[in-house]
């Protein structure tokens, strides 16, 4: 048990270091040397436990996706407002990229197209689309507000979400900016009958 507990310990530590590697320097400028070195570990240790870069690269995009697909499953606004539920969804996003470096990593890993199966997007994208199809329908958006072209407007917001996040970014505070986007968005497409008091999302 004890040697089963290091193990995983061990494991984590290159998880995690290999997350800080691969989300500054993409797949391509990441040394398995420098993973070692940050995580305290041989390379020996390294590869018995992850035997080549790309399965590195894959437990880092798997373990950075699961975060995500579980923080956007929780997320939600207590208004039970669509709208405003996907905004809760890009807070949750935003925090995670801030803080997280294994969803960091999985977001330039897709970026840089290097795994052959595998989207971060995916992990929120879908409900994020399901929502606002719903918020269509129940007209919380203007008529002809196209919510497939509101998707793509949060895709390209995740997107700089996720550019701010890097650790040479250059705007570390874009993060808190983000409610005051969604303000001028929703003052755009939102049927303002729909919108009640709130408008900022409930997560920070």
């Amino acid at each position: 048990m004890v040697t089963q507990e290091r193990a995983e310990r061990t494991r984590q530590r290159l998880l995690q270091a290999a997350a800080a590697e691969f989300s500054l320097y993409g797949y391509g400028g990441t040394s398995l040397q420098r993973i070692s070195a940050a995580a305290g570990v041989t390379m020996g240790a390294l590869t018995f436990h992850f035997p080549t870069k790309l399965a590195l690269a894959e437990a880092v995009h798997a373990h950075g996706s699961a975060l995500t697909r579980t923080a956007v499953a929780r997320a939600h606004d207590g208004d039970g407002r669509r709208l405003q539920q996907v905004i809760a969804i890009t807070h949750v996003l935003a925090r995670l990229l801030h803080e997280e470096a294994t969803v960091r990593a999985a977001g330039r890993l897709t970026r840089e197209r290097t795994l052959d199966q595998g989207d971060w997007h995916d992990c929120w994208l879908p409900r994020v689309r399901e929502l606002l199809e719903q918020a269509s329908k129940e007209r919380e958006l203007r008529p002809g507000v196209d919510p497939q072209v509101m998707a793509l407007l949060t895709h390209y917001l995740v997107s700089g979400l996720e550019e701010a996040a890097r650790p040479d970014g250059g705007c570390p505070e874009h993060r808190h900016t983000l409610g005051a986007v969604w303000d001028l968005v929703l003052a755009g497409v939102a049927d303002p009958a729909q919108l009640g008091p709130r408008t900022r999302g409930a997560a920070r």
